[in-house]
């Protein structure tokens, strides 16, 4: 099958799809975007995790052929160049949230997901940022400077 779709703003044609691929192997494996990592293939992790239509979603639980004629953003897509880092991408690496990196992807877009849910100027609760990483994964830390970064990013 033919896949037709959006990928960080630009059109996008992969030949040879199989409907039962995951959108996260077409993505690292057929498109080369290997920032959406692939740990548990189980949507448990939070490691694919991308956005589908404005959707946060784990990219190992969609079937490629849902995909189709869709608009996906991947932690590649959220930087406003490649010389440029996202100031979420920027405060991970201040805050030192950055050990082994598996998680890191899928952290970032959640992050980016949080901050851009919100609404009023309140300080960012640590609740709030808890809640909204709960499906984030990460052996390497004890979360506590995911967290500085994640507040970080929003001040």
């Amino acid at each position: 099958m033919r896949l037709t779709c959006t990928i960080n703003g630009e059109a996008r044609e992969v030949d040879g799809v199989w409907e039962g691929e995951s959108l996260l192997y077409v993505l690292r494996e057929r498109l080369a975007l290997p920032g959406s990592k692939n740990a548990c293939e189980q949507g448990e992790c939070g490691s694919c995790s991308v956005y589908l239509d404005g959707e946060l979603v784990c990219a190992c639980l969609v079937m490629a052929g849902q995909a189709e004629g869709r608009e996906i953003v991947t932690v590649e897509g959220l930087a406003p160049s490649e010389e440029e880092l996202h100031p979420i991408q920027d405060a991970f690496l201040q805050a030192g949230a950055v050990q082994c990196g598996f998680c890191t992807p899928g952290l970032i877009v959640a992050t980016h997901d949080l901050l851009a849910r919100r609404v009023g100027g309140d300080p960012i609760t640590d609740t709030e940022i808890r809640e909204a990483l709960a499906g984030n994964l990460c052996r390497c830390t004890g979360y506590e400077k995911i967290l500085d970064a994640v507040r970080l990013a929003a001040s």
